[in-house]
């Protein structure tokens, strides 16, 4: 210790490089501490913004009720492709029955995936869908969807599982292809 004047540095007042250097370090734990905030309240409200303007190519959850009165415009085509994908690691073949078709809006059109567990564990998860572009996403109605709900596969399990949708017939005319995507997640494991 050095001592001058009968003062060690101990007791000697801060500087004031270091009263500058203190007032940082609490500025930079409020700024990181409100950031960690606002990243958790993100996720709620970027679901609340998706639902309100219908961006990120999400569909309905729930089956949609179709309007009987619908009709069917037979002098327009719309195409509409299929894709699949799973979580590197799960385990399962996952795949459309056809990769694309032509369907005439207000047509209720019927289609099914093939899932296998290719794994030697019980497989429980559920498959999450999106369409694009995204402004689509609120005229695709599917009315029937294995996404609706988790689904459990016996190891080495195959099955078919349908897809029922309408395109809505509101759908924009310059709107002439919709991707219909599912991505197949194992579902998080229940904490006993």
């Amino acid at each position: 210790m050095e001592v001058q004047a009968g003062l060690t540095t101990d007791s000697l007042p801060p500087t004031p490089r270091v009263q500058s250097n203190q007032r940082l370090g609490v500025r930079l734990a409020v700024v990181a501490l409100f950031f960690v905030g606002f990243g958790f309240a993100l996720v709620p409200l970027y679901d609340v913004i998706c639902k309100i303007t219908g961006l990120n190519g999400r569909t309905n959850t729930q089956a949609a009720v179709v309007n009987k009165n619908t009709q069917v415009d037979a002098a327009r085509w719309v195409k509409v492709e299929f894709l699949s994908h799973t979580m590197p690691g799960v385990g399962l073949s996952f795949a459309p029955e056809q990769f694309s078709m032509r369907v005439n809006p207000g047509a209720v059109i019927h289609t099914q995936y093939r899932v296998k567990n290719d794994s030697a564990q019980v497989f429980v998860g559920q498959a999450i869908p999106s369409v694009t572009p995204a402004v689509a996403a609120p005229y695709f109605e599917k009315i029937e969807c294995f996404c609706f709900s988790e689904q459990t596969f016996q190891p080495g399990e195959e099955r078919w599982m349908p897809v029922v949708f309408v395109v809505n017939p509101e759908l924009r005319p310059d709107l002439g292809t919709i991707t219909l995507s599912y991505t197949f997640f194992e579902a998080p494991k229940a904490k006993l």
